[in-house]
């Protein structure tokens, strides 16, 4: 079986020793960013990889980027088969915040043609609760080769967003708080509201109490509430700095509304050109 979205926790235990199969480590907290590498070396799951947001999954912030612009992709894919994930792998990401950071990592092998990778759902603290496997030890990782077969039009630039805003082709939603998003409280960036024209949806409302993503049918429903009519593929979403968006258009997967895309700059890029327009209510 091949996995594109989620998988559970049992069904990754049932895969730990396949030869074919890679597992990554996303944790990470933009408070302390060494965080999730700590909580790595302290226990991971067996044979996992550690992926750094900062360091693995963004490029260099310059005067003109967001706070986590992509990564080289050139750069992305020798990583890739230094971790030992090869065309045929099936990875599977996680983090200890329901796929908040483990979702970037899913958008980005998607985006170099790579389907058969899955966000672990409910994470590495419900894979504890369960009483599986971790270790200290460092996986031995055999290199691979992963060649990439990126998609088109996966990704949308500042100008693309505020065409496609201006021509009402797309539907842009906001994966911040409510309160960031109208620009009430503003804990990151130094500049506080949203895109004119974004429809906001925190993407922590993708999730049950207990940190599960909700069913496909509610998700669903959920959705349609928002985009209407729209196309999924007319849908683009955005955050801060193009990270939790990636958990928002994963949902919409999980929902079978397929095709949407992300701005991946998001708030963080968009208000370091003082020309474009910004809205605070």
């Amino acid at each position: 079986m091949t996995y594109t979205t989620l998988i559970s926790a049992e069904s990754l235990n049932q895969h730990l020793n396949d030869l074919d199969w890679v597992i990554i480590d996303c944790r990470f907290s933009l408070a302390d960013t060494e965080a999730g590498f700590k909580a790595y070396r302290h226990g991971h799951i067996p044979n996992a990889r550690y992926a750094h947001l900062d360091k693995d999954l963004s490029s260099t912030v310059t005067d003109l980027t967001g706070r986590h612009p992509l990564p080289s992709f050139t750069s992305l894919v020798k990583k890739l088969g230094t971790w030992g994930i090869a065309n045929d792998s099936q990875v599977v990401v996680y983090d200890d915040v329901s796929g908040a950071f483990a979702g970037r990592l899913w958008w980005l092998l998607r985006c170099l043609g790579h389907d058969k990778i899955a966000v672990l759902d409910g994470g590495y603290k419900h894979w504890q609760k369960l009483g599986y496997p971790v270790t200290t030890t460092l996986p031995t990782i055999k290199a691979a080769i992963f060649r990439a077969y990126p998609a088109e039009n996966s990704g949308l630039t500042a100008l693309q967003v505020q065409n496609g805003l201006a021509r009402k082709s797309l539907c842009l939603i906001d994966a911040r708080t409510p309160e960031r998003y109208r620009g009430e409280r503003e804990p990151i960036d130094p500049v506080a509201g949203h895109i004119p024209g974004a429809l906001n949806r925190p993407f922590q409302l993708n999730l049950d109490s207990k940190g599960f993503f909700l069913s496909a049918k509610d998700l669903r429903s959920q959705f349609k509430q928002i985009i209407g009519e729209k196309n999924p593929g007319q849908v683009v979403h955005t955050c801060g700095s193009g990270v939790t968006a990636c958990h928002n258009l994963l949902a919409m997967e999980v929902a079978g509304l397929t095709g949407s895309k992300l701005y991946a700059g998001s708030w963080s890029e968009w208000i370091r050109n003082k020309n474009r327009p910004i809205v605070t209510k």
